[in-house]
């Protein structure tokens, strides 16, 4: 079975599908219905169910991992599932949590392998200590490894977080040798480091949401502590050059304060100029590149963009 935005009205529909949300409603007769948002593969599906059963209350909650089998329907001009049947998944089903909020092609054990190797490309002993120390830590390793990069913005999907990375610092890689003043040794370290407070700063890989820790100071401000923490233990001032440098390209990785993405400072090395303008491209592409993957129609329109993009 293919994309449900692919398919046509009247048609029957059926796959596993991981309930995002679930709201119950009172029909005219009295009749419980419940309504849902539907997950597979970064793909978003409303869906209906009619008279509700006590043990579909029960059991239809979110987090849960269904076999649902439907009509494609359209209301208000939307598209949604009406389901027909639906039941648990169980050990016997062929699908699993990761499977369906994952995105396909995205492997994360090679991900992983390929971020040790470019944190081998960084020479400087106090930055690669610092590297090696936060990215020691099991529990912010296995947070990286699994956690999106967002709950919805961009790379919202499982490893997301790992795969910003990584697509981050392969950019980065290439651009380098064209600009020799730039200093390689600090660009790299911070596109591996510019997002990892997001690891405490986001729980939950099947329902992302963000910690006390996340709402009350962005994973910016957790980031920066994480650093300092890693510099104390290895006995590295905070207060280095090269780490002021690091915490500087974290802080204003987002661009100029004045276009309201976040930074707490505007951009003032030319490390920190590199590094803004290849988050705002990797994040920009990444969301035509989503466009093109889920649509066939020419011209999409973009929440990122704020107005249609064009793909062929």
């Amino acid at each position: 079975m293919g994309l449900f935005s692919k398919a046509n009205e009247g048609e029957k529909f059926t796959n596993f599908f991981l309930i995002r949300e679930r709201e119950l409603k009172q029909a005219s007769n009295e009749s419980e219905y419940a309504t849902f948002l539907l997950e597979r593969n970064l793909e978003i599906i409303p869906a209906q169910l009619w008279d509700l059963t006590k043990e579909q209350k029960e059991s239809l909650q979110p987090k849960a991992l269904i076999k649902g089998e439907g009509i494609v329907t359209t209301f208000k001009q939307k598209k949604l599932l009406k389901l027909l049947r639906v039941r648990l998944a169980t050990s016997d089903d062929p699908v699993s949590i990761s499977e369906l909020i994952s995105r396909k092609g995205i492997s994360r054990e090679e991900l992983w392998q390929e971020l040790r190797m470019l944190m081998e490309e960084v020479t400087s002993p106090i930055l690669r200590n610092i590297l090696r120390r936060v990215y020691s830590e099991r529990t912010i390793r296995e947070k990286l490894t699994t956690l999106p990069a967002s709950k919805t913005y961009h790379h919202a999907y499982y490893a997301g977080l790992m795969h910003n990375i990584v697509e981050l610092s392969r950019a980065a890689y290439q651009l380098l040798p064209l600009y020799p003043y730039v200093n390689r040794d600090l660009v790299l370290s911070a596109c591996l480091l510019g997002d990892i407070g997001k690891t405490k700063a986001l729980r939950d890989v099947v329902a992302p949401e963000y910690t006390s820790s996340g709402e009350l100071m962005g994973h910016m401000v957790l980031g920066i502590e994480m650093i300092n923490e890693a510099a104390r233990e290895a006995g590295i001032s905070t207060d280095d050059v090269e780490v002021i440098a690091l915490k500087h390209l974290m802080l204003s990785q987002n661009g100029d304060v004045e276009k309201g993405y976040g930074s707490a400072v505007s951009e003032k090395t030319a490390e920190a100029v590199m590094l803004a303008s290849i988050k705002e491209m990797n994040t920009k592409l990444h969301a035509i590149e989503m466009i093109r993957e889920r649509s066939e129609e020419e011209w999409v329109y973009s929440p990122m963009f704020k107005r249609k993009m064009y793909h062929s």
